[in-house]
This record gives C-alpha cells, structure tokens and sequence, in this order.
C-alpha cells in the first residue's frame, strides 16, 4: 500500500513542477538567458525529482524550457522522465505564447502534448493520442480559447510580481492534459532564513496559488496539486521575480521545493546544502 501511495505521489510531484532545459531559437545569441535547477523533496524529506528551467528573453520575445527526472529511490517506483517548452512574445500587457510542446515518459509510456496559438485568442490541440486505449483529453475549442500553457503562466506572474509588487491575478490554462484556472493571491513579505535544505537568506513575496480545475481529465495519472505556497524574491537584474522556495499540498502529502542553482547576466548562485 505504501509503495502505490508513493508511486501515487511522484505522478503527482511531477505534474506539479512541470511549472517551474534547452530551447532552440535563431535569436539565442542576443537573449538574455537564465537558468535555473530545483531540487523537490516528498514524503519524510526524501528526495525525489530534479527539475531544469531556462528562460530566455530578447527584444519582445521569449521561451522557456523545462526538465524534470526523479531521482534516487523515487525511480524505482515511477520513472519519469519530462521535457516540456513554450516560445511566445511579450506585449505591452502579458507574455503571449505561440506554440507549446511537452513529451513525457513514464513507466516505458510516452505522452507527448502539443498546442499552437492564434491572434485571435484561438487554442489548436495537436497532442497526440497516447493509444487507442487512453483517447486523447479532448475539450470544446470555446473552454480553451484565451487560455495560456502553465510555463507561461506562472512567466506572467513573476514579470507582474516584479513590475507591480503584487501576484494576485487568475490565469486560464490548457496545457494539453487539463483545463484549469490559476489564482495567484498575495500573503505577506517574509524575510527568509537559511534552513536544513538551503543557505538563501533574503526578503521574499509570499504567494498563494489555487489550482481550479474547470473540466476534470479523466486519467487519474494527470493529477496534481490543489494549493501551494511559493516564496519569490529578486535574485536577478531585470522584470522577473524568481521563486527560491515552494510548498503544495497534495493528497499524498506536503512537497517542497529549493532553488539550488541559478546563473544569468553577471550572476551564478549555489544556494543548497550539498
């Protein structure tokens, strides 16, 4: 029982921090480039993923990419492998993505999700099936117009949190596997401590996010997280807020998350105990 439990949780970890890797684009050269790893810890501190993100910035485009693989003895029970990227172009009001695109494996089974983007806020579904057994989670073309995938979602809220001191906003999104809003709300500022897990000492912006979901995926294996905490603080130059810590409650218990290792423009910083 334990063991399915556990297995149970890592599904879920997993989609999790898909949020927060290597995009291919022709302007690399003249971007602006942050990268950062996540260390995550589950059930009694243990560790269980890795995840990388890149996000790179230039005139009025982006793209950010992520990499997440469990580790240690979580892959004996859910081997998972995942890689997932969005590019897109920053206007006056929001970031605005054009394309997405997520492969996943787990367990020997592959899941790959695709979505483009039009002008007119239209969302085009291009997954592919995973097999005639497990159809593909299909949606009406109006409950997802408008929506964003969650990579930009969560870009949206550390440009805002940076420009405007505050986070609280609800985000749409359709990332191919479920439809659901994201609210951002304000807590408090905290000034964090170094702990056990990480040596970041510095002011933060407390965050609350609730994932809402607007149409339930039937696959059970897509289930994530419904309330989580993130602490965000300046730790780069520029109109982005960074999140160095993470916590969600999930049905199988408290997950937390570390920034241990970001470099960008004149910045390189080791902030775990390892």
């Amino acid at each position: 029982m334990i063991f399915r439990r556990f297995a149970a949780l890592l599904a879920t970890v997993a989609g999790l921090f898909l949020i927060v890797p290597a995009a291919s684009t022709s302007w690399a050269a003249e971007a602006d480039r942050v990268d950062a790893r996540f260390e995550i810890f589950g059930i009694a501190g243990l560790h269980v993923l890795t995840t990388r993100t890149k996000v790179e910035e230039a005139a009025d485009r982006y793209a950010i990419a992520a990499d997440l693989d469990t580790r240690g003895l979580a892959s004996v029970f859910v081997d998972l492998t995942s890689h997932s990227e969005v590019h897109g172009r920053v206007t006056r009001d929001a970031p605005y993505p054009f394309d997405y695109r997520a492969n996943m494996r787990r367990n020997g089974t592959n899941r790959h999700y695709g979505l483009d983007y039009r002008s007119d806020g239209a969302v085009i579904n291009v997954s592919s099936q995973p097999s005639p057994e497990r159809p593909l989670f299909v949606v009406a073309e109006q409950q997802i117009r408008g929506t964003v995938d969650q990579l930009t979602a969560y870009f949206i809220v550390e440009r805002q949190l940076a420009q405007r001191g505050a986070c609280t906003l609800t985000v749409p999104v359709f990332d191919g596997s479920g439809l659901y809003n994201l609210r951002f709300t304000d807590v408090k500022r905290e000034m964090l401590s170094a702990d056990g897990y990480q040596n970041f000492v510095g002011p933060s912006q407390v965050c609350e996010v609730v994932r809402q979901d607007l149409v339930v995926n039937p696959d059970r294996n897509e289930d994530t997280y419904r309330r989580g905490k993130i602490w965000y603080a300046r730790v780069i130059a520029g109109d982005r807020m960074v999140p160095v810590r993470m916590e969600f409650d999930t049905a199988f218990g408290t997950v937390t998350g570390y920034l241990a290792e970001l470099r960008g423009p004149d910045v390189h910083l080791h902030l775990t105990r390892e």
